[in-house]
């Protein structure tokens, strides 16, 4: 397992206290959790924003993402993303 250091400004790190403290965590294990989270979010995020622009299908972007078809489906339809297209269309029904 690899480790990272990083400085953090003061009201960060007092956050970090108040979540270790309601979350009853140790630091290295709430950082780890929170470093997850933002990383799942951010490739939610961007194969969201693939999809949107007709970079990528259904199908891969869901992958990306880390989610079933159908979940990513839910997803994109609650961010108004439409992922339909006569160019990927074809694509996205093989893969299912």
């Amino acid at each position: 397992m690899g480790t990272i250091s990083a400085r953090v400004p003061d009201d960060l790190e007092s956050e970090l206290e108040e979540y270790l403290e309601e979350e009853r965590l140790d630091r290295s294990t709430a950082v780890r959790k929170l470093l997850s989270e933002g990383l799942d979010d951010w490739r939610r995020e961007r194969a969201l924003e693939r999809l949107a622009a007709g970079e990528t299908t259904l199908s891969k972007a869901a992958d990306t993402a880390g989610l079933s078809v159908w979940e990513f489906a839910q997803l994109a339809d609650e961010r108004d993303v439409t992922w339909v297209s006569s160019d990927h269309l074809e694509s996205d029904l093989e893969e299912l």
